[in-house]
């Protein structure tokens, strides 16, 4: 039995379930922003029946687009707490902004209490309810004698439940009443607990919703049969339904986008109900208007468009009769605004416009509310009754399979028992199966320059084109617990009836699951139901395509017919639940299904397509049909028949779904190609599939991808005594680089899509030794970002190049850093006069700090120097103590408080501005720009005297100084005591004092290295409930992410900052701690660390009980830096030019490695050689047989070659560039002041011919000649 009655002032949920009946009513409170559900359980047995009461759902506590666009963000900003005395769960939302309050959400229970046993039990980790790869309807929770774990806290993914336990006589009756409520304090939030406990409050607040329903239907004239219709109408307007198809002609023919409402003042963000009338339907106008503001009083906005179909005579107009009954009612304020009315003659606009106006409304009312309230009530039932499918489970068909011998396990490096590297480092390998699952999702992304995809281990993910966040084709799930899955691939039995998934979820037999991420693709294995499966996932080398191949052998002794299903979940936008209703799918009998969005401002025009090149393909884009009533994708219907049902249109709940069948004699095996891409044109795509739907041409096309992935991650390869860090430098931290951050822009826990001006163009600094020419491309595009002002876009979208302006102070620097170190590395001067473009709008105005804007491109242009130094010249602007201006944040984005006002100063960036000005004097100078190299040297000497005397805090170096003068890192600061960026510039710089360079390194050493979490963190302690407002960093959970947990990027900088002092020792060993293998080694290790192996997560949290725990994984620039920090600073691998020095810093115990280095058509075979155990310090190289006197290698272009490097006490001081050639790095490149020196762990000093160095080098930063 189950029944649901929903009434104006309340909804009611009665079932029974054996003999338990249970009777749930809901309403909202009047009086308070609460939600009130009083829950009464019948026992109509003979006996006792003891019962558990458990409430759940997720604490938000904020708008929910903001929830929405990125749930694991807007999680990290709240905190719950149990208060046992006022029997209530309480979570507040950190404020982000100063303009925001705190919310404080409750939820509280109440029970009658002689009923009661035992104590409440609650939980707030959504993990530990749910439980991982589970979802709401088999909540490990809910599990027979489970009981909830009391976490709270800064559980990172919280809810809100209580549990009690309670006793029902036989015939008798218990009540409980649960309450959620929002208060702007603890105290507001404690009092409404205590309210809404009381069981005579809570009656009445049923009776006062019962009241406020009567008053409102009183106020609009409604009699009850109308106030059901409107009610009836709210579904159609969140929801999608099959009742759009009756206006499915205008859908399909449309060809406007959003924007094309804007000409009418429509914004397209709400729903719309659009009301056609004709002469004859003036009680169709009274009617919708009293419903459109009924829903409005009812907290649902929608735009109510009215279109004249008709003009009539000069007598009695319509249009003035509209205008006459909307003046007379209550939407009279609201024409034309934001869910208000909108009058449109159809005389007045084209077919396309109306066509367009049918496309974007949710209800169309045509008829009169008689007819029309009928047509709702019949659409309600969408699916029709098609038996589920069954899922196969392997023990049923044990007898009929074939004893084979299964594949020998795999040799796997660094397998922790359920996944390792295979030996040549190019794949991780996952064995899951039999309880045996990852923590959280280990993903693989694969991409090309603009297309790809995100799978996980148990099959999740989403795919894209072109912007991984505007365009998506399927739904991107940003949910670690439960990995919900958009895109699905089935395999049914036709003769034994039932199906299963290749992928571990949803349907996954029993046995091993074998998953491979590898560089390009991924590939799942399995064996079940007498068949041995493969499917191998990936995109095209450079078309739009997402190649998926499905191999299939026949165990078993008898011929098999097994279809072969691929279901997505379409998209097409940024978000299926808005763009659902524009989707229209078309089929094709050359075994194709296309999916088009025409509703998309940026994409309308292009066709995504499912294609397959096997026989006999059936197709569907009805995902009401396929799913069934149930939507349960376990148990699909549409997989009951033989073929699938080939209904395609607009109007559609939508999906899209391609299948064909095999016919498998025994010991046979067949192939399955299915693509998923996108085109220009039908011809397009069926080109890409004619190309690559064969199951020879995917398997050639899949041995590219690997070929090129090979060509371009194994350039530079290192053999070290580290196996760990010779397997996430040979190919993954690269890899993590080049696919996610310059192609992706997206992983599982963001979806970016867009450009960020900081971002990308450190990431291309990786790739200058094996892909110069990406990072060429790269710096030009963002010099193209760039304001006249000379100010930067934040970020940015590739397609309209809409994005923020902001007054953060480093983006725009970063431009000149990188282009240095192009210089440095490649020779190529010719960059600098390369002409482009720059970006013109309004500036931002006093008191604005971001504007999300589509800026022009301005009809001027200037080389790529000139970008470089206006981004100098307008940051050279200095504060109160002599240091540069923060504006609204630096490379912290989270202190954007610390310069609001405009006076606030930055010491890191002051060391970052000094590390340009130094690389660019000899670059202006190159460029005859004396004048501009001169100002530069006397800034570079202004900051070094500022720093020094303003920022020294007296054991480490300050972080900054707020508005008002008020340091920030300073020992007297009880929130943030010590940074670390600012103590790693110091000594990336080079141009601190040495002595104190040294102690602000031993000081990150003493508070932020924590050997026994492993992590290093940024900052100590983190922002709390102290005076400091530094921005919305405070609002993170303390020790998460960017407030006081490690956030690697910065980490790296240490690690690098520790290179350049000849700490080797120590810099191998916090290299080796940030290296996500070595948290993941064990069972104990992952189950810690939880996040993938594999890639750097952007932050590791410190606070308890997460300590240790990975992050966000994949998109972070962390990867690029730390694979920099490796080859550059620890192996010692410096280019620069057509030379090639090798200076390592590196571990005493590495008593010898290798690296091989392919330059063009050349291969160098390099032996570095520690025969002392020291640390740093080359004695000397030998070249093909003969002893460098350079110090370098002359790269030539082929042949094979030999380098032997010995480490030891230099027999000169290596010639490289000096501070006229490259700026800041002496010796081979390990940076003023340290270049060269003997490692401080085996030294106790430098020798004389070093110490010399670092006079010279400081001095020609500063103040030397021009040149020198």
């Amino acid at each position: 039995k189950y029944r649901v009655v929903f009434s104006p002032d309340k909804a009611e949920f009665i079932r029974k379930d054996g003999n338990i009946e249970s009777r749930l009513e809901v309403t909202v409170s009047p009086e308070d922003n609460a939600e009130v559900r009083r829950i009464t359980l019948t026992n109509h047995s003979g006996h006792t029946r003891i019962v558990e009461l458990t409430s759940y759902f997720e604490a938000v506590a904020a708008p929910w687009q903001e929830d929405a666009a990125h749930p694991a963000f807007s999680k990290l900003f709240v905190k719950t707490e149990f208060v046992r005395d006022h029997r209530c769960l309480l979570a507040a939302r950190r404020p982000r902004k100063d303009e925001e309050k705190p919310v404080w959400l409750v939820h509280a229970m109440s029970v009658e209490e002689d009923h009661a046993i035992g104590e409440m039990q609650f939980e707030t980790d959504r993990m530990r309810f749910i439980g991982r790869n589970r979802d709401i309807t088999n909540a490990e929770a809910l599990e027979p004698d489970q009981p909830l774990s009391g976490s709270q806290g800064p559980v990172l993914d919280p809810v809100m439940s209580l549990r009690r336990r309670l006793r029902i006589e036989p015939g008798g009756s218990v009540r409980a009443v649960y309450s959620v409520a929002l208060a702007s304090s603890r105290k507001e939030a404690l009092e409404l607990a205590d309210k809404y406990n009381d069981f005579r409050i809570s009656d009445r607040t049923f009776e006062l919703a019962w009241t406020r329903s009567r008053v409102e239907n009183r106020y609009l004239g409604l009699a009850p049969d109308d106030v059901v219709s409107y009610l009836d109408m709210v579904p159609f307007l969140l929801y999608g339904s099959s009742f759009r198809k009756a206006w499915a002609k205008h859908i399909e023919s449309n060809t406007c986008s959003q924007q094309d409402l804007w000409t009418f003042g429509i914004s397209g963000d709400l729903p719309i109900m659009l009301a056609v009338l004709e002469a004859e339907d003036e009680d169709i106008l009274d009617w919708i208007l009293k419903g459109h503001e009924y829903l409005r009083m009812k907290g649902l906005y929608t735009d109510l468009v009215v279109l004249i179909n008709k003009v009539e005579g000069y007598n009695q107009p319509l249009n003035e009769k509209v205008r006459n009954a909307i003046a007379a009612s209550h939407a009279r304020e609201l024409a034309g605004k934001p869910g208000g009315v909108y009058v449109i003659n159809s005389s007045d606009i084209g077919p396309q416009q109306i066509s367009l106006l049918y496309t974007a409304a949710r209800l169309v009312v045509e008829e009169s509310p008689e007819v029309f309230t009928g047509r709702l009530r019949e659409s309600r039932l969408v699916a029709e009754a098609m038996p589920a499918a069954s899922a196969c489970f392997d023990s049923e068909k044990r007898s009929q399979i074939k004893v084979h011998d299964m594949p020998e396990e795999e040799d796997l490096q660094f397998f922790n028992g359920i996944g390792g590297f295979s030996r040549d480092g190019t794949e991780y390998v996952l064995m899951l199966g039999g309880g045996r699952r990852t923590p959280l999702p280990w993903s693989n992304i694969v991409a090309n320059r603009d297309f790809g995809f995100l799978v996980t281990e148990s099959g999740g993910g989403y795919t894209w084109y072109k912007n991984s966040r505007e365009f998506k084709l399927t739904p991107w799930a940003n949910d670690p617990v439960t990995d919900r899955q958009g895109e699905i691939f089935y395999v049914s039995d036709l003769d034994e009836k039932c199906h299963w998934s290749l992928t571990p979820m949803p349907i996954g037999g029993s046995g091993t699951y074998t998953v491979r991420h590898g560089f390009g693709y991924s590939v799942f294995e399995h064996e079940s139901n007498g068949i041995r499966q493969s499917l191998t996932l990936f995109t095209a080398q450079e078309l739009p395509v997402k190649v998926c191949s499905i191999t299939l052998k026949n165990l078993t002794g008898r011929q098999r017919r097994l279809r072969a299903t691929y279901y997505i979940r379409p998209v097409l936008g940024v978000n299926d639940s808005l763009t659902s209703p524009f989707i229209v799918t078309k089929g094709d009998d050359r075994g194709m299904l296309f999916i088009t969005n025409r509703f998309s401002r940026d994409f309308g025009d292009c066709i995504v397509f499912l294609a397959s090149g096997s026989d006999g393909v059936s197709y569907t884009g009805d995902r009401a049909l396929f799913m069934g009533h149930r939507g349960d994708a376990a148990e699909p219907a549409g997989l009951s028949g033989e073929n699938l049902n080939e209904v395609t249109g607009a109007g559609l709940d939508p999906c899209a779904v391609i299948s064909c069948t095999k016919v498998i004699d025994p010991e046979e095996e067949a192939v399955v190609v299915f693509l998923l891409g996108c085109a220009g044109s039908a011809e397009e795509a069926l080109a890409m599939k004619d190309l690559l739907a064969g199951p020879e041409s995917a398997r050639a096309e899949l041995e590219r991808v690997k070929a090129s992935w090979r060509e371009r991650l194994w350039a530079i390869r290192l053999r070290t005594p580290d196996d760990s860090f010779d397997t996430i430098m040979n190919g993954w931290l690269l890899y993590q680089t080049i696919a996610c951050r310059l192609w992706a822009r997206s992983a599982y826990y963001q979806a970016g899509g867009a450009y960020g001006f900081r971002d990308q163009l450190q990431d291309c600094m990786a790739l200058l030794n094996i892909w110069p020419e990406l990072s060429r491309e790269q710096i030009l595009l963002h010099a193209s970002r760039q304001f006249r002002e000379g100010d930067v876009q934040h970020w940015w979208h590739a397609e309209r190049g809409n994005g923020i302006r902001t007054r953060y102070s480093d983006d725009l620097l970063w431009l000149a850093f990188v282009t240095a170190e192009y210089l440095e590395k490649t020779g190529d001067e010719s960059i600098l006069h390369e002409r482009v473009p720059f970006l013109e709008g309004n500036l931002l105005a006093e008191g604005e700090y971001e504007r999300y804007e589509e800026p022009r491109q301005a009809d001027i242009e200037a080389s790529l120097y000139d970008h470089c130094v206006l981004a100098i010249d307008v940051s050279l602007r200095t504060g109160p103590h002599g240091l540069p201006l923060i504006g609204s944040g630096d490379w912290n984005d989270g202190m954007n408080a610390v310069g609001r006002e405009g006076t606030g100063e930055s010491v890191w960036l002051a060391w970052f501005l000094l590390t340009i000005l130094n690389r660019f004097i000899p670059i202006c100078l190159r460029m005859k720009d004396f004048r501009r190299a001169e100002t530069y040297r006397e800034k570079a000497a202004m900051l070094i005297e500022s720093i020094e005397r303003e920022a020294w805090d007296g054991s480490w170096y300050r972080r900054a100084y707020f508005d008002d003068g008020t340091p920030l890192g300073s020992a007297r600061n009880p929130e943030c005591m010590i940074d670390s960026i600012s103590q790693s510039w110091a000594v990336i710089s080079g141009m601190a004092k040495p002595a104190r360079a040294r102690e602000a390194m031993e000081a990150v050493q003493r508070f932020l290295v924590d050997a026994d979490e492993g992590i290093v963190k940024l900052l100590t302690p983190p922002f709390d409930d102290g005076d400091l407002q530094p921005g919305y960093i405070k609002g993170y959970l303390p020790g998460v992410r960017e407030n006081g947990g490690q956030y690697t990027h910065a980490a790296a900088w240490v690690v690098l900052a520790l290179a350049k002092l000849g700490m080797g020792n120590k810099a191998g060993e916090i290299f080796h701690m940030l290296n996500p293998i070595n948290h993941t080694r064990t069972g104990i290790e992952y189950s810690r660390y939880k996040t993938e192996p594999y890639v750097i997560a952007a932050d590791v949290y410190a606070v308890s009980p997460h300590a240790g725990r990975g992050g966000w994984t994949w998109y972070t620039g962390a990867a690029g830096w730390l694979y920099r920090v490796g080859l550059e600073y620890i192996a010692g691998f410096m280019k620069k030019g057509e030379k090639l020095y090798i200076d390592p810093c590196i571990p005493g115990s590495w008593r010898s490695f290798t690296i091989t280095y392919r330059y063009k058509n050349a291969v160098y075979n390099i032996e570095i050689r520690n025969p002392d155990g020291s640390c740093s310090g080359v004695s000397h190289m030998i070249v093909d047989g003969r002893v460098s006197n350079e110090g370098f290698v002359e790269l030539s272009t082929d042949g094979v070659h030999n380098v032997e490097v010995i480490m030891g006490v230099p027999y000169h001081l290596p010639a490289g560039p000096g501070p006229g050639e490259a700026g800041l790095k002496s010796g081979a490149g390990k940076g003023p002041g340290y270049a060269g020196t003997r490692d401080a762990e085996h030294a106790g000093t430098m020798d004389a011919r070093n110490a010399d160095a670092v006079s010279r080098n400081t001095a020609g930063a500063v103040g030397a000649k021009p040149g020198k």
